[in-house]
């Protein structure tokens, strides 16, 4: 296994073990639950909004390590993004993990370790998860079930 390989092995094992901003938000503006009923995976994303920026992002949840750790960089990714810049990053994150712009992956920062999920097709909705409840969050939608990608 390549020493980049292992580098992003390390990076969603620690936030899987270790998620950054798993909690429920006081006061939150907007909450969407996400859910992947394929393996499991359930999330609550939860958004404060000062204006149209997200002053504060938190995730709580249950699901494989992939789907914990994209939620864990996905919220310190967004946190104090525009709404369309967090959208702009979604879609950049799409791309990268549907395997159509992998040399996006420079522009991503951390969540580039993400980049190697194109290769096992039943692992993008897992990655995908918390993205799409964001997506439902930003949009004012309850719930953002992942049936399709």
């Amino acid at each position: 296994m390549s020493d980049l390989q292992e580098l992003y092995q390390e990076v969603i094992l620690d936030h899987n073990r270790h998620p950054r901003n798993f909690h429920r938000l006081a006061g939150a503006d907007r909450i969407a639950n996400g859910d992947n009923p394929l393996c499991g995976d359930q999330i609550s994303l939860y958004l404060k909004l000062s204006g149209n920026k997200l002053e504060d992002v938190s995730f709580e949840g249950t699901g494989c390590a992939i789907s914990i750790a994209s939620a864990s960089l996905m919220t310190e990714a967004i946190r104090n993004k525009t709404c369309d810049e967090a959208k702009l990053l979604l879609e950049q994150f799409r791309k990268l993990v549907m395997g159509e712009e992998v040399a996006i992956a420079n522009n991503l920062g951390k969540l580039a370790v993400f980049a190697g999920v194109s290769e096992f097709p039943v692992r993008v909705k897992c990655a995908t998860l918390a993205w799409h409840t964001l997506n439902a969050a930003l949009e004012n939608r309850i719930a953002a079930p992942v049936t399709t990608e």
